[in-house]
């Protein structure tokens, strides 16, 4: 097979079939647009990770009509530091919103979002990977793992992974911790509010799904280690040491997984290609920040291409997306670091919690930070 696109999108993940959605969106033929993918679309379909999407991230989806159709909503914020008094209560009501965000599982996004294209018989190649990719001056040349060739005028890089599994990039920082991914239940949850609690070796964060929390403990790697080998009773035990009884007992869990956490970044490009999402800068998910940072990538890399797809527009967007990357990538890393630099008690650690309560206080540093959380840069 040889075929011709204008523009091809590596990774069939949220970013790149939102990607893929926004140019459909924007008036560019389906015809003209290729999806690449390495994994089978069961695989993604049951992905049982839960995502934090942000309202301005919903709201792109919902343009899309690719809303998933089960989402938990996040009314309010709770942000708190371990052994430290002080803490920032950050509500949807403040800001005349229905959510600060929403929790959904990443195979009811990606369900959706591949509804959304069939409609419009967009071409996805999977299980498919690229062997080869040669940049002339007219087109990119990709070489597949089937022998079959495809020519681009854009090549789009949008399969990032996890940071354990990506080469280094320039920008690369090892924060030297593992997250624990799994669900739970409380005996006394408070609907729509979700936590994010600091400790010395990282966040503990809650996020309510379902009937429960959305699980994500970030601790050292031996700390993550111990975790991982408590039988469920234990782990729980163990939740409630660190968490306390703000929502009562921990009651049940589901089975848990981990990954390393580090910021790799660097967003690349040549005259033809660029990569966004996960893909230009993997974060710490601290913030929740990664895939809503993504998704306004996309937004704006479909504005331009449907306008013209060629090296101009790349160049237009690496300029346009400079400053939401930057920030939310500083604001991300600042936060990962400054929480766990020393241990529960010190005075740098007190210190930091009255900082929590200080942001409480003084609305518009609180209002600034809950837009930059929901919304991003916005140009």
């Amino acid at each position: 097979m040889h075929k011709k696109f204008d523009i091809t999108i590596v990774g069939a993940g949220p970013i790149g079939m939102s990607l893929v959605a926004l140019l459909l969106q924007r008036g560019v033929s389906s015809e003209r647009i290729l999806l690449i993918d390495a994994k089978p679309e069961s695989t993604s379909l049951q992905d049982p990770r839960s995502l934090a999407l942000a309202t301005g991230s919903k709201q792109i989806l919902d343009s899309l009509q690719s809303w998933p159709t089960h989402a938990t909503r996040i009314s309010q914020i709770h942000v708190s530091r371990r052994g430290s008094f002080g803490r920032t209560l950050i509500k949807s009501d403040d800001y005349d919103l229905p959510a600060l965000g929403y929790v959904c599982r990443y195979g009811d996004v990606i369900a959706s979002l591949i509804s959304t294209l069939q409609h419009h018989g967009v071409q996805i190649l999977r299980p498919v990977s690229i062997q080869d990719c040669q940049e002339f001056e007219s087109h990119i040349a990709l070489t597949l793992n089937n022998d079959s060739i495809i020519h681009t005028t854009c090549l789009i890089q949008a399969e990032g992974g996890v940071f354990g599994s990506q080469l280094t990039q320039p920008i690369h920082r090892d924060y030297e911790q593992t997250a624990i991914v799994t669900h739970v239940h409380c005996s006394a949850p408070i609907i729509g509010r979700a936590y994010e609690r600091f400790t010395s070796e990282g966040p503990f964060a809650l996020l309510p799904q379902d009937e429960g929390y959305a699980l994500v403990w970030c601790a050292r790697p031996a700390t993550a280690s111990h975790l991982l080998q408590l039988s469920d009773a234990e782990f729980l035990q163990a939740c409630q040491s660190t968490f306390g009884d703000r929502l009562g007992q921990f009651i049940k869990t589901a089975a848990r997984s981990s990954y390393a956490l580090g910021l790799n970044a660097h967003p690349a490009s040549t005259a033809r290609s660029v990569a966004i999402g996960n893909a230009a800068q993997t974060l710490h998910p601290v913030a929740g920040q990664g895939l809503n940072l993504g998704l306004r990538d996309a937004v704006v890399l479909a504005r331009l291409l449907a306008k013209e797809c060629s090296p101009a527009a790349i160049s237009q967007f690496i300029q346009a997306r400079k400053h939401d990357r930057k920030l939310t990538m500083h604001l991300t890393d600042v936060m990962a670091r400054i929480f766990t630099s020393s241990p529960d008690h010190s005075w740098s650690q007190i210190l930091l919690g009255l900082g929590l309560g200080c942001i409480d206080a003084f609305k518009p540093v609180k209002k600034q930070l809950a837009e930059q959380m929901m919304f991003g840069w916005r140009e």
